[in-house]
């Protein structure tokens, strides 16, 4: 059943079905049906797994929209390991009680789709524009996000979803973290997931010699076809016996997001003045314990003896720097310097959420994970 619009709502929030093609960019769009009611997943109890804290729920498409805000119809939005800290609660207060407050809240956190309504004092930006989000709530058909906080994107793509988180942190973190200059040695952990394709291909960009790890031989091949100067695949070769026989002065910028023994691996292979920028700890997010601190015994007296930084880096603490580095990455991407790998496997409207941050969790995926929220338009967007 679909919601047909009063003319004053048709006037005041949504794409004119009759003048769309003039005001969509590239004159590529439809006109927006704006349905009764859609689909979106909603974390109802707190939890590292991601299927027990999350249900799909059917809710009623309102308007008025607010003030400020605009209404997106999302298109594709992006799997993130960090899924399951949000779902747990990790993302916000620390107290449990707090958190456990905010319960029911959407979940995902970037997707890009077109906006379709706009509020009434929203002037900077049009209905039909396809914008990119990086705010709750993008494992939904439709959501209503604050205007000031969209990015304006050249097309609505897939490849576009992954230079959002994905392409963000290793932009950002390489240049602000790490203090990538050139020359240098770079090692990039879980080289061929979502981030660290670009941690790699950056690297290389800005003239260095980039060591990349990972698991299997087809991701070792994307790796390789990216330009990696010496691909580590775990399951054949001791990655602390590689570092230490053919990087025995160590490397000197190291981008981690496994943690746990990897973590102490790359430490001790961090060269003096060395940066250790520390994205994420994907081996210490889920199962029973679920991100519990972990003490480094001796970790100042190590990073003391060698001058050498460890840096955090949580890429929301950056927003004032998303655009400039977007931007950049799709200047990269339009010329050809920068290649956006994307996993095969499908995964076709918001009930295949569950299923694909589950699929990023074992391993197998390669390059970027998606959902294609809306396959239809999936099917009709023309690459950027």
């Amino acid at each position: 059943m679909e919601y047909w619009p009063t003319p004053e709502e048709q006037r005041k929030y949504m794409v004119n079905p009759n003048k769309s093609k003039r005001m969509l960019t590239n004159n590529i769009y439809p006109s927006i049906r704006m349905p009764e009611f859609f689909e979106k997943i909603v974390v109802h109890t707190l939890s590292h797994n991601f299927r027990n804290a999350t249900r799909l729920e059917r809710v009623q498409l309102r308007f008025p929209i607010k003030a400020h805000s605009a209404l997106v119809k999302i298109i594709y939005a992006g799997v993130n390991a960090s899924d399951v800290n949000f779902s747990s609660g990790r993302y916000f207060s620390g107290n449990p009680k707090e958190t456990a407050s905010r319960l029911p809240f959407d979940a995902g956190f970037e997707g890009v789709g077109i906006v379709a309504a706009v509020g009434d004092s929203v002037s900077h930006i049009k209905v039909g524009t396809p914008v990119a989000l990086m705010t709750f709530g993008s494992y939904a058909e439709f959501t209503e996000v604050p205007a000031k906080h969209l990015l304006p994107v050249p097309r609505p793509d897939p490849e576009v979803v992954a230079m959002l988180t994905s392409g963000l942190t290793a932009s950002i973190s390489l240049e602000k973290a790490g203090q990538m200059t050139s020359g240098q040695v770079v090692l990039v952990t879980a080289a061929a997931g979502g981030t660290g394709q670009f941690a790699v291909q950056l690297a290389k960009l800005a003239g260095n010699k980039v060591v990349a790890t990972c698991g299997g031989e087809s991701k070792a091949e994307l790796l390789a076809s990216l330009g990696v100067d010496r691909v580590i695949n775990y399951r054949n070769e001791r990655v602390k016996d590689v570092l230490k026989k053919e990087f025995p002065r160590g490397v000197d910028i190291i981008y981690e997001s496994v943690g746990g023994e990897m973590f102490d691996l790359c430490l001790n292979a961090l060269a003096v003045h060395g940066h250790l920028i520390v994205i994420g700890m994907i081996s210490q997010y889920q199962g029973e314990d679920g991100w519990k601190p972990k003490n480094y015994t001796g970790l100042c007296e190590k990073i003391l003896a060698k001058s050498q930084t460890v840096a955090g880096f949580f890429l929301v603490q950056y927003a004032h720097l998303w655009q400039d580095h977007l931007n950049k990455l799709f200047d990269l991407y339009a010329s050809g310097k920068l290649k956006v790998s994307l996993d095969p496997k499908q995964f076709l409207g918001v009930a295949s959420v569950v299923d694909a941050v589950e699929y990023l969790h074992s391993g197998k995926s390669v390059g970027k994970v998606v959902v294609c929220i809306d396959p239809s338009y999936g099917q009709i967007v023309a690459k950027l």
